[in-house]
């Protein structure tokens, strides 16, 4: 990598905001900065993430969230090209209750296998965000020394507010993240609900951070998270929380000893963390391997990236098919229409369906 691009480069990239009316800049010097900034081939941008430039990889991953059509289009054409280096990661998804602090682990563990020889990818998904209208960067921002490591790159995957964006921009995202040799993928669910269920069918292993009082917790969480995750780590075990921490370690793994397991072959276990004082993280990663090797051997691996791959592609097709008919001109004014005639009990649902699609 050449020296220019590598001082361009920085772990955390975001999409810009609007300009002001008035910047201080010279038209001369907007001209230049312009200039600068015009959109780049994508045989440059498909180097430059085959070189793990970071600076290329973001440019990369903002082509692939554009809605324009012609960015839709080289999107696409980067994509193919870039899809024979992905693949070469191990995907692990993290969610857990609020408060169990994901930022804080990501950033440790993260840390840990930078320190290993890894590159690191964290990924945050958030399909509620368009909903509450909160942002999905606060937490990125804290994750400074992470930011900071040049083996990172921490990246917010918007969503438009739709779970079909999670199926196609996330996973899009993840790609290139994998072609620019980062060769483990954090994906944090942000959200809450549903986002739980996609992000489990996006990764090789799914992570759930929890607190102390396992008995406290499990009421107000919903048993199918249980049966969702390959690993629970009991996050914030130091300090006077350590026993207590010890505890709840010990009631989630009797627990989970009665529970399916997500995957095949294996037992799911939970484990006691400290991100403070960097205890238990080691223990974390050596059981992401062994479920690897685990799983590669039992041809599990190989299955469920492919069962993946094959929901991605219905998944897309049930989103352009609602895409293409609400596209079509005067569709929306009739499912208005109808929708106010359901209201006042003039048709059934099945009427109103019927009347949709029988032109």
């Amino acid at each position: 990598m050449n020296n220019n691009r590598q001082n361009e480069d920085s772990a955390l990239h975001v999409t810009n905001g609007v300009s002001s009316a008035h910047d201080g800049m010279t038209s001369q010097s907007r001209k230049r900065f312009t200039r600068k900034n015009k959109p780049q081939s994508v045989r440059h941008l498909y180097a430059g993430i085959l070189e793990g430039s970071r600076l290329d990889l973001a440019k990369g991953i903002t082509l692939i969230e554009s809605i324009l059509p012609n960015d839709k289009q080289a999107a696409q054409q980067l994509l193919l090209q870039l899809l024979p280096h992905s693949g070469n990661s191990i995907r692990i998804g993290i969610t857990g209750v609020p408060g169990a602090g994901k930022s804080t682990f990501i950033e440790a563990f993260g840390l840990l296998l930078a320190q290993l020889g890894h590159k690191v990818a964290v990924l945050a998904i958030d399909p509620s965000s368009s909903i509450t209208g909160g942002s999905i960067l606060g937490d990125k921002t804290r994750m400074e020394e992470l930011a900071r490591h040049p083996s990172a790159f921490i990246r917010p995957s918007p969503t438009a507010g739709t779970l079909g964006g999670v199926h196609k921009k996330s996973r899009e995202t993840m790609l290139l993240c994998e072609a620019a040799g980062y060769d483990v993928i954090l994906i944090e669910t942000v959200g809450v609900g549903q986002s739980e269920t996609v992000v489990r069918g996006m990764v090789d292993f799914f992570l759930l951070l929890v607190l102390t009082g396992a008995g406290d917790e499990l009421q107000g969480m919903k048993k199918g998270i249980m049966e969702l995750v390959d690993g629970v780590v009991v996050h914030k075990a130091d300090g006077d929380n350590l026993k207590l921490a010890t505890k709840t370690v010990r009631e989630y793994r009797q627990l989970l000893h009665f529970l399916q397991p997500s995957s095949p072959a294996w037992t799911t276990n939970a484990l006691p963390v400290s991100s403070h004082q960097q205890t238990g993280l080691t223990e974390v990663w050596d059981m992401i391997q062994q479920f690897k090797e685990l799983m590669i051997q039992t041809g599990f691996w190989k299955q469920r990236r492919q069962s993946q791959t094959k929901d991605w592609f219905h998944a897309m097709i049930s989103d352009r098919l609602i895409d293409s008919f609400f596209s079509t001109p005067g569709k929306k004014e009739q499912v208005d229409t109808l929708e106010k005639a359901l209201l006042a009990n003039e048709l059934t649902v099945s009427n109103a369906v019927e009347c949709l699609f029988n032109e």
